[in-house]
Protein backbone atom coordinates (compact mmCIF):
# COMPACT_ATOMS: atom_id res chain seq x y z
CA UNK A 1 0.00 0.00 0.00
CA UNK A 2 2.61 2.63 1.05
CA UNK A 3 4.87 1.64 -2.08
CA UNK A 4 1.82 2.47 -4.70
CA UNK A 5 1.34 5.77 -2.38
CA UNK A 6 5.32 6.82 -3.05
CA UNK A 7 4.59 6.00 -6.57
CA UNK A 8 1.26 7.92 -7.08
CA UNK A 9 3.29 11.08 -5.88
CA UNK A 10 6.37 10.76 -7.62
CA UNK A 11 4.21 10.53 -10.82
CA UNK A 12 2.08 13.51 -9.82
CA UNK A 13 5.03 15.03 -9.07
CA UNK A 14 6.78 14.40 -12.42
CA UNK A 15 3.25 15.23 -13.92
CA UNK A 16 3.28 18.90 -12.36
CA UNK A 17 6.83 19.16 -13.00
CA UNK A 18 6.66 18.68 -16.60
CA UNK A 19 3.85 21.20 -16.91
CA UNK A 20 5.19 24.31 -15.08
CA UNK A 21 8.22 23.82 -16.92
CA UNK A 22 6.69 23.52 -20.13
CA UNK A 23 4.94 26.91 -18.86
CA UNK A 24 8.31 28.72 -18.17
CA UNK A 25 9.97 27.44 -21.28
CA UNK A 26 6.88 28.83 -23.13
CA UNK A 27 7.05 31.82 -21.39
CA UNK A 28 10.95 32.83 -22.41
CA UNK A 29 10.41 31.35 -26.02
CA UNK A 30 7.77 34.21 -26.19
CA UNK A 31 9.79 36.69 -24.53
CA UNK A 32 12.40 36.11 -27.07
CA UNK A 33 10.23 36.17 -29.48
CA UNK A 34 8.48 39.60 -29.25
CA UNK A 35 12.08 40.84 -27.91
CA UNK A 36 13.81 40.09 -31.41
CA UNK A 37 10.83 40.68 -33.63
CA UNK A 38 10.76 44.10 -35.32
CA UNK A 39 6.85 45.54 -35.27
CA UNK A 40 6.13 47.08 -39.12
CA UNK A 41 6.50 50.60 -40.20
CA UNK A 42 3.20 52.72 -39.84
CA UNK A 43 2.60 54.10 -42.74
CA UNK A 44 2.34 58.18 -41.73
CA UNK A 45 1.81 61.74 -43.74
CA UNK A 46 4.64 64.32 -42.65
CA UNK A 47 4.57 68.03 -42.97
CA UNK A 48 7.91 70.11 -43.08
CA UNK A 49 7.68 73.07 -39.98
CA UNK A 50 8.25 76.00 -41.78
CA UNK A 51 7.78 80.24 -40.67
CA UNK A 52 5.28 81.43 -42.66
CA UNK A 53 2.02 84.05 -43.49
CA UNK A 54 -0.19 83.51 -40.84
CA UNK A 55 -3.88 85.56 -42.04
CA UNK A 56 -5.34 85.64 -38.51
CA UNK A 57 -9.35 86.17 -38.61
CA UNK A 58 -12.43 86.45 -36.39
CA UNK A 59 -14.84 83.94 -37.22
CA UNK A 60 -18.99 83.66 -36.37
CA UNK A 61 -22.25 82.94 -37.49
CA UNK A 62 -23.78 86.09 -39.64
CA UNK A 63 -27.50 86.18 -41.46
CA UNK A 64 -27.45 87.58 -45.30
CA UNK A 65 -30.07 89.82 -45.66
CA UNK A 66 -30.73 92.54 -48.70
CA UNK A 67 -29.17 95.85 -48.97
CA UNK A 68 -32.63 97.18 -49.45
CA UNK A 69 -35.08 95.16 -48.43
CA UNK A 70 -38.53 96.08 -47.60
CA UNK A 71 -42.35 94.53 -47.06
CA UNK A 72 -44.58 96.54 -49.69
CA UNK A 73 -47.75 98.09 -48.08
CA UNK A 74 -51.02 100.27 -49.27
CA UNK A 75 -50.97 103.97 -48.16
CA UNK A 76 -54.73 104.19 -48.52
CA UNK A 77 -57.46 102.10 -48.83
CA UNK A 78 -58.99 101.00 -51.52
CA UNK A 79 -59.97 97.35 -53.52
CA UNK A 80 -57.30 95.73 -55.94
CA UNK A 81 -58.09 96.22 -59.66
CA UNK A 82 -55.27 95.13 -61.36
CA UNK A 83 -51.72 92.98 -60.37
CA UNK A 84 -49.10 93.69 -62.81
CA UNK A 85 -46.34 91.49 -61.38
CA UNK A 86 -45.78 88.07 -60.72
CA UNK A 87 -43.55 86.13 -58.30
CA UNK A 88 -39.51 86.72 -58.63
CA UNK A 89 -40.03 89.40 -61.09
CA UNK A 90 -37.18 92.04 -61.53
CA UNK A 91 -39.05 95.52 -61.40
CA UNK A 92 -37.93 98.77 -61.67
CA UNK A 93 -37.73 101.59 -59.48
CA UNK A 94 -41.13 103.71 -60.05
CA UNK A 95 -42.89 100.70 -61.83
CA UNK A 96 -46.34 100.17 -60.90
CA UNK A 97 -47.37 96.90 -58.73
CA UNK A 98 -50.62 97.21 -57.68
CA UNK A 99 -53.40 99.84 -59.07
CA UNK A 100 -56.41 100.07 -56.58
CA UNK A 101 -59.86 101.55 -57.90
CA UNK A 102 -59.66 104.86 -58.34
CA UNK A 103 -62.80 105.85 -60.17
CA UNK A 104 -64.28 108.38 -57.35
CA UNK A 105 -60.97 109.76 -57.01
CA UNK A 106 -61.11 110.31 -60.69
CA UNK A 107 -64.24 111.78 -60.91
CA UNK A 108 -63.81 114.01 -58.12
CA UNK A 109 -60.18 115.07 -59.72
CA UNK A 110 -62.23 116.02 -62.87
CA UNK A 111 -64.45 118.34 -60.54
CA UNK A 112 -61.83 119.72 -58.90
CA UNK A 113 -60.37 120.58 -62.25
CA UNK A 114 -63.55 122.20 -63.43
CA UNK A 115 -63.58 124.28 -60.13
CA UNK A 116 -59.85 125.19 -60.66
CA UNK A 117 -60.71 126.50 -64.02
CA UNK A 118 -63.68 129.00 -63.06
CA UNK A 119 -61.44 129.96 -60.37
CA UNK A 120 -58.57 130.94 -62.41
CA UNK A 121 -61.29 132.86 -64.97
CA UNK A 122 -62.53 134.60 -62.23
CA UNK A 123 -59.16 135.67 -60.93
CA UNK A 124 -57.96 137.28 -64.33
CA UNK A 125 -61.54 138.47 -64.63
CA UNK A 126 -61.00 140.27 -61.50
CA UNK A 127 -57.32 140.99 -61.69
CA UNK A 128 -58.40 143.13 -65.41
CA UNK A 129 -61.35 145.18 -63.55
CA UNK A 130 -58.42 146.29 -60.88
CA UNK A 131 -56.38 147.32 -63.50
CA UNK A 132 -59.22 149.09 -64.73
CA UNK A 133 -59.89 150.86 -61.27
CA UNK A 134 -63.70 149.75 -61.48
CA UNK A 135 -63.48 146.57 -58.65
CA UNK A 136 -63.07 146.82 -55.38
CA UNK A 137 -59.95 145.11 -53.83
CA UNK A 138 -61.59 143.09 -51.58
CA UNK A 139 -63.31 141.08 -54.51
CA UNK A 140 -59.57 140.45 -56.18
CA UNK A 141 -58.65 138.69 -52.99
CA UNK A 142 -61.42 136.49 -52.51
CA UNK A 143 -60.75 135.84 -56.38
CA UNK A 144 -57.15 134.66 -55.24
CA UNK A 145 -57.94 132.81 -52.31
CA UNK A 146 -60.78 130.78 -54.24
CA UNK A 147 -58.27 129.61 -57.28
CA UNK A 148 -55.55 129.33 -54.46
CA UNK A 149 -57.84 126.91 -52.52
CA UNK A 150 -58.62 124.98 -55.91
CA UNK A 151 -55.60 124.41 -56.85
CA UNK A 152 -54.80 122.73 -53.79
CA UNK A 153 -57.83 120.58 -54.23
CA UNK A 154 -56.93 119.33 -57.57
CA UNK A 155 -53.03 118.99 -55.79
CA UNK A 156 -54.84 116.82 -53.01
CA UNK A 157 -56.63 114.36 -54.96
CA UNK A 158 -53.77 113.84 -57.41
CA UNK A 159 -51.69 113.02 -54.54
CA UNK A 160 -54.64 110.41 -53.51
CA UNK A 161 -54.35 108.89 -56.73
CA UNK A 162 -51.12 108.76 -57.01
CA UNK A 163 -51.18 106.20 -53.75
CA UNK A 164 -53.84 103.93 -55.48
CA UNK A 165 -50.99 103.16 -57.64
CA UNK A 166 -48.58 101.49 -55.57
CA UNK A 167 -44.73 101.88 -57.05
CA UNK A 168 -41.67 99.88 -56.77
CA UNK A 169 -39.79 101.98 -54.64
CA UNK A 170 -36.35 100.87 -55.77
CA UNK A 171 -35.57 98.13 -58.58
CA UNK A 172 -35.26 94.68 -57.19
CA UNK A 173 -36.82 91.10 -56.93
CA UNK A 174 -40.02 90.89 -55.85
CA UNK A 175 -41.66 88.52 -53.69
CA UNK A 176 -45.16 86.09 -53.63
CA UNK A 177 -47.90 88.35 -53.88
CA UNK A 178 -50.12 88.40 -50.87
CA UNK A 179 -53.48 90.08 -52.32
CA UNK A 180 -55.73 89.26 -55.10
CA UNK A 181 -57.75 91.56 -57.53
CA UNK A 182 -61.31 92.01 -55.87
CA UNK A 183 -59.99 92.03 -52.47
CA UNK A 184 -60.65 95.26 -49.94
CA UNK A 185 -57.18 96.48 -48.80
CA UNK A 186 -57.18 98.91 -45.23
CA UNK A 187 -54.38 101.02 -45.09
CA UNK A 188 -51.13 99.10 -44.26
CA UNK A 189 -51.71 96.06 -45.68
CA UNK A 190 -48.52 93.98 -46.83
CA UNK A 191 -49.06 92.81 -50.73
CA UNK A 192 -45.56 91.59 -51.41
CA UNK A 193 -41.81 91.68 -50.25
CA UNK A 194 -39.34 93.22 -52.92
CA UNK A 195 -35.54 92.47 -52.24
CA UNK A 196 -32.42 93.83 -53.92
CA UNK A 197 -30.32 90.96 -54.29
CA UNK A 198 -27.33 92.45 -56.06
CA UNK A 199 -25.75 93.62 -52.72
CA UNK A 200 -26.13 92.12 -49.62
CA UNK A 201 -25.23 92.32 -46.02
CA UNK A 202 -24.85 90.04 -43.30
CA UNK A 203 -25.12 90.91 -40.01
CA UNK A 204 -22.75 88.83 -37.17
CA UNK A 205 -22.14 89.15 -33.34
CA UNK A 206 -18.55 89.07 -32.02
CA UNK A 207 -17.18 88.76 -28.46
CA UNK A 208 -16.75 92.33 -26.91
CA UNK A 209 -12.99 91.37 -26.59
CA UNK A 210 -12.96 90.48 -30.46
CA UNK A 211 -14.92 93.98 -31.12
CA UNK A 212 -11.73 95.66 -30.34
CA UNK A 213 -9.79 94.54 -33.41
CA UNK A 214 -12.52 94.81 -36.24
CA UNK A 215 -12.47 98.01 -38.23
CA UNK A 216 -14.30 99.63 -40.34
CA UNK A 217 -13.46 98.50 -44.37
CA UNK A 218 -11.59 95.36 -43.23
CA UNK A 219 -12.15 91.99 -45.71
CA UNK A 220 -14.84 89.66 -45.08
CA UNK A 221 -15.03 86.63 -46.44
CA UNK A 222 -18.81 84.81 -45.90
CA UNK A 223 -19.20 80.78 -46.66
CA UNK A 224 -22.43 79.47 -47.08
CA UNK A 225 -23.50 76.09 -44.52
CA UNK A 226 -21.96 73.59 -47.54
CA UNK A 227 -19.39 75.65 -48.45
CA UNK A 228 -20.85 75.70 -51.66
CA UNK A 229 -21.07 79.50 -51.55
CA UNK A 230 -18.34 81.54 -50.68
CA UNK A 231 -18.03 85.35 -51.44
CA UNK A 232 -16.16 88.52 -50.24
CA UNK A 233 -16.82 91.84 -49.25
CA UNK A 234 -16.10 94.25 -46.32
CA UNK A 235 -17.18 95.78 -42.85
CA UNK A 236 -18.89 98.94 -43.21
CA UNK A 237 -20.69 98.94 -39.75
CA UNK A 238 -19.81 98.35 -35.76
CA UNK A 239 -22.40 98.70 -33.03
CA UNK A 240 -20.55 100.98 -30.88
CA UNK A 241 -22.88 99.54 -27.80
CA UNK A 242 -21.77 96.14 -26.52
CA UNK A 243 -25.01 94.08 -25.44
CA UNK A 244 -25.22 93.86 -21.70
CA UNK A 245 -27.07 90.55 -21.85
CA UNK A 246 -24.82 88.23 -24.34
CA UNK A 247 -21.50 90.83 -24.09
CA UNK A 248 -21.74 90.50 -28.02
CA UNK A 249 -21.10 93.35 -30.76
CA UNK A 250 -22.92 93.27 -33.78
CA UNK A 251 -21.44 93.91 -36.42
CA UNK A 252 -22.57 94.60 -40.49
CA UNK A 253 -20.59 93.55 -43.56
CA UNK A 254 -21.83 94.65 -47.34
CA UNK A 255 -21.49 91.36 -49.67
CA UNK A 256 -21.49 91.58 -53.59
CA UNK A 257 -23.34 88.90 -55.09
CA UNK A 258 -24.22 89.71 -58.94
CA UNK A 259 -25.11 85.93 -59.71
CA UNK A 260 -27.85 86.26 -57.15
CA UNK A 261 -26.58 83.09 -55.08
CA UNK A 262 -27.69 84.25 -51.30
CA UNK A 263 -31.14 84.96 -49.88
CA UNK A 264 -31.87 87.07 -47.45
CA UNK A 265 -32.41 85.37 -44.04
CA UNK A 266 -29.89 82.67 -44.85
CA UNK A 267 -27.62 81.22 -42.30
CA UNK A 268 -23.47 82.23 -43.36
CA UNK A 269 -20.39 81.33 -41.93
CA UNK A 270 -18.45 84.69 -41.76
CA UNK A 271 -14.51 85.34 -41.24
CA UNK A 272 -13.72 89.01 -40.93
CA UNK A 273 -9.73 88.95 -42.11
CA UNK A 274 -7.31 90.74 -39.80
CA UNK A 275 -3.79 91.85 -41.34
CA UNK A 276 -1.17 88.90 -42.24
CA UNK A 277 1.86 88.18 -39.97
CA UNK A 278 5.07 86.95 -41.25
CA UNK A 279 7.46 84.26 -39.64
CA UNK A 280 4.88 82.44 -37.65
CA UNK A 281 5.23 78.97 -37.44
CA UNK A 282 1.97 76.82 -37.50
CA UNK A 283 0.54 73.31 -38.17
CA UNK A 284 -2.37 70.89 -39.52
CA UNK A 285 -4.82 70.66 -36.48
CA UNK A 286 -4.35 66.87 -37.43
CA UNK A 287 -0.94 67.05 -36.27
CA UNK A 288 -1.60 68.26 -32.62
CA UNK A 289 -2.41 65.21 -30.07
CA UNK A 290 -4.37 66.88 -27.09
CA UNK A 291 -3.42 64.90 -23.50
CA UNK A 292 -3.79 64.82 -20.20
CA UNK A 293 -0.12 66.30 -20.07
CA UNK A 294 -0.27 68.57 -22.48
CA UNK A 295 -0.27 68.69 -26.29
CA UNK A 296 2.17 67.25 -28.02
CA UNK A 297 3.34 66.12 -32.13
CA UNK A 298 5.46 63.26 -33.29
CA UNK A 299 8.74 64.53 -34.80
CA UNK A 300 10.55 62.27 -37.25
CA UNK A 301 13.98 61.09 -36.87
CA UNK A 302 16.28 59.43 -39.20
CA UNK A 303 19.00 57.23 -37.78
CA UNK A 304 21.75 55.97 -39.60
CA UNK A 305 22.46 55.01 -43.38
CA UNK A 306 22.02 53.02 -46.30
CA UNK A 307 20.61 49.86 -45.09
CA UNK A 308 20.56 50.45 -41.48
CA UNK A 309 18.65 53.78 -42.01
CA UNK A 310 16.29 53.56 -39.61
CA UNK A 311 12.88 55.93 -39.54
CA UNK A 312 10.98 56.29 -36.05
CA UNK A 313 9.10 59.15 -34.45
CA UNK A 314 9.60 61.47 -31.40
CA UNK A 315 6.61 62.63 -28.99
CA UNK A 316 7.74 66.33 -28.73
CA UNK A 317 5.33 68.74 -26.26
CA UNK A 318 4.78 72.04 -27.57
CA UNK A 319 2.55 75.29 -26.65
CA UNK A 320 -0.28 76.33 -28.87
CA UNK A 321 -1.53 79.55 -29.78
CA UNK A 322 -4.21 80.85 -31.97
CA UNK A 323 -6.29 78.38 -34.45
CA UNK A 324 -7.28 79.49 -37.81
CA UNK A 325 -8.40 77.83 -41.26
CA UNK A 326 -7.63 74.32 -39.58
CA UNK A 327 -4.20 75.28 -38.72
CA UNK A 328 -3.08 76.22 -35.43
CA UNK A 329 -0.07 78.63 -34.34
CA UNK A 330 2.67 76.64 -32.18
CA UNK A 331 4.68 79.21 -30.13
CA UNK A 332 7.42 76.59 -28.66
CA UNK A 333 8.72 73.30 -28.73
CA UNK A 334 9.84 72.98 -32.79
CA UNK A 335 12.29 74.71 -34.84
CA UNK A 336 11.91 75.34 -38.38
CA UNK A 337 13.25 71.87 -40.77
CA UNK A 338 11.60 69.75 -38.04
CA UNK A 339 9.35 67.12 -39.64
CA UNK A 340 5.60 66.28 -38.38
CA UNK A 341 3.13 63.27 -38.48
CA UNK A 342 -0.14 64.73 -39.68
CA UNK A 343 -1.92 61.59 -39.39
CA UNK A 344 -1.78 58.01 -37.99
CA UNK A 345 -0.47 59.05 -34.81
CA UNK A 346 -2.92 56.42 -33.41
CA UNK A 347 -0.65 54.04 -33.59
CA UNK A 348 2.51 55.66 -32.72
CA UNK A 349 4.44 55.86 -29.59
CA UNK A 350 8.45 57.29 -29.11
CA UNK A 351 10.69 55.03 -31.01
CA UNK A 352 7.93 53.45 -33.73
CA UNK A 353 9.44 52.77 -36.53
CA UNK A 354 7.53 54.93 -39.53
CA UNK A 355 7.11 54.92 -43.09
CA UNK A 356 6.40 58.47 -44.80
CA UNK A 357 3.82 58.40 -47.30
CA UNK A 358 2.65 61.97 -48.41
CA UNK A 359 0.98 60.69 -51.31
CA UNK A 360 -2.61 61.66 -49.33
CA UNK A 361 -2.03 64.49 -47.17
CA UNK A 362 -5.87 64.84 -45.49
CA UNK A 363 -4.40 68.04 -43.20
CA UNK A 364 -3.37 69.44 -46.30
CA UNK A 365 -6.50 68.57 -48.38
CA UNK A 366 -8.63 69.91 -45.29
CA UNK A 367 -6.77 73.15 -45.32
CA UNK A 368 -7.16 73.80 -49.17
CA UNK A 369 -10.79 73.28 -48.82
CA UNK A 370 -11.63 75.79 -46.28
CA UNK A 371 -9.00 77.62 -47.66
CA UNK A 372 -11.11 78.25 -50.91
Amino acid sequence: MIKRLIIAVILLGLVVGGIVGFNLFRDKMIGQFFANRQPEPVAVSTVAVEPGTWTPGVEAIGTARAKQGVELGVETPGIVKQIRFQANDEVEAGEILVQLDDAIEQADLAAANATLNLSETQLKRQQTLQARGVTAANDLDEAQASATSARAEVEKLTAVMRQKALRAPFAGTIGIPQVDVGQYLAAGTVYATLQDLDSMRVDFSIPEQQGRIVRIGMPVVATSEVGDISLRGQVIGIEPRIDPNSRLVTVRAEIEDPGHSLNPGQFLRVRVELPAEEGVISLPQTAVNSTLYGDGVYVVQEEGEGDQKKTTVEQVFVQVGRRSLGRVEVTSGLSPGDVVVTAGQNRLFTGAPVKIDNTINPADAEFRAIGQ
